[in-house]
This record gives structure tokens, C-alpha cells and sequence, in this order.
């Protein structure tokens, strides 16, 4: 009963992420969905892509369930995976992201929370492990990205939210003075910072 509880609740927690990762991409631009936002190049479109590589992997080859779609091996991997190429439609990657969900939930059904798996990529002695270890793991890496989603899609245009019921009205007049207090405690503490530097003669 307990193994049910905790397989439904990480479940459907990992579900919620999902849906929230690709509400991100949700009324914007081709180029605005896949353009690098931060100096290493993190990308919306290029984070549900490797989400989708992330759930294939872990779910599949994992299990010895691997998945019908083609991966590249995470030893050749050239970063690939982190974003969309010109030949790559939104629809082909958001599609395969869900193909990835069926997948992994196809796998969540079928096998016990202890069931034993393999991850090649782990290091020694944690390469061995089971369903729940790697279902945690999993949804920690989509709790991470749809972080980062979050962050990236705010800065495009400020949208904000979990996800689409979640969402607020944007009040920038409100949002302006919330920042504008945060900005003026910050000015404010560096002075405080400096004097407690100690002085080096």
C-alpha cells in the first residue's frame, strides 16, 4: 500500500512538472523559444528536448525496456540534446517528449519500486539501483529544469506560474516597486557588508 501511495504521489508530481515545462513555451515566438538566454546557451525548446532524453534514458535502456526512439549515447553526447537544430520543429520535439512520458509511465506501471536497474553513466557503486532511485532522480531533474523554465520564460516577457490555471495577471506597476524595494535593501546592505570587511593595513 505504501509502495502504491509513493509510486501515484512522484508520479504525479513528475506529470505536473511536465505539463508545467511545456507551458513555457506556450504563445512565443519560434525564435524566442529557442533562442540562447544565458551565457551557456540554455534554451526553452532546447530544455524540453533534453527532458525528453533524460525520461527515454532513465525509463528505458535503464529497465532493458529501451525506447524506440534513436538517442545518441551520453559518452558521444555533443550537447545536442540541449537544443533544437533548424531541421527540428517544436511540434517533432514537444512530440517526442510525450512519446517519452508514455514510455516512462508504461515502465512506472509495469515494474515494483524496487525493481532492479542498471545506469551505465553513474559511477561505481551507484550504477546499481531501482525504480524509485531513479524515478526520484528523474523528477529532481524536472523540478531543476522546469526552474530554469521558469527563470528564462519571466525574462523573455514575464510570465510566471507553475502552470496555466496558476497563472497571475502581470501588474508591472506592482512588480516595478517590488523590485525597486529589493534593489534599494541591496544598495543598502553593501555599505553594512564593507564595514565588516576587516581592514588590512
Amino acid at each position: 500500500m505504501i509502495d502504491e501511495f509513493a509510486k501515484d504521489n512522484v508520479r504525479g508530481r513528475l506529470r505536473r512538472d511536465r505539463e508545467g515545462l511545456l507551458w513555457k513555451l506556450d504563445g512565443l515566438s519560434e525564435y524566442d523559444a529557442r533562442r540562447p538566454l544565458t551565457a551557456t546557451g540554455t534554451n526553452l525548446l532546447g530544455l524540453v528536448k533534453h527532458m525528453a532524453t533524460v525520461e527515454a534514458r532513465y525509463f528505458g535502456e535503464v529497465f532493458h525496456r529501451p525506447s524506440p526512439e534513436p538517442l545518441c549515447r551520453w559518452q558521444d553526447s555533443d550537447g545536442s540534446d540541449l537544443w533544437a537544430t533548424e531541421d527540428e520543429t517544436r511540434d517533432q520535439i514537444v512530440a517526442f517528449y510525450r512519446r517519452a512520458w508514455e514510455h516512462s509511465d508504461a515502465t512506472i506501471d509495469a515494474l515494483p519500486l524496487d525493481a532492479p536497474g542498471h545506469v551505465p553513466w553513474w559511477p561505481e557503486p551507484h550504477s546499481d539501483t531501482n525504480l524509485f532511485a531513479v524515478m526520484i532522480h528523474v523528477l529532481g531533474e524536472s523540478i531543476r529544469h522546469a526552474g530554469h523554465a521558469d527563470i528564462l520564460r519571466e525574462t523573455l516577457d514575464g510570465r510566471t506560474g507553475l502552470r496555466a490555471e496558476l497563472e497571475k495577471q502581470i501588474d508591472a506597476e506592482a512588480r516595478a516597486a517590488h523590485c525597486a524595494k529589493i534593489e534599494q535593501a541591496a544598495r543598502s546592505a553593501a555599505p553594512v557588508e564593507a564595514r565588516r570587511q576587516p581592514h588590512v593595513p
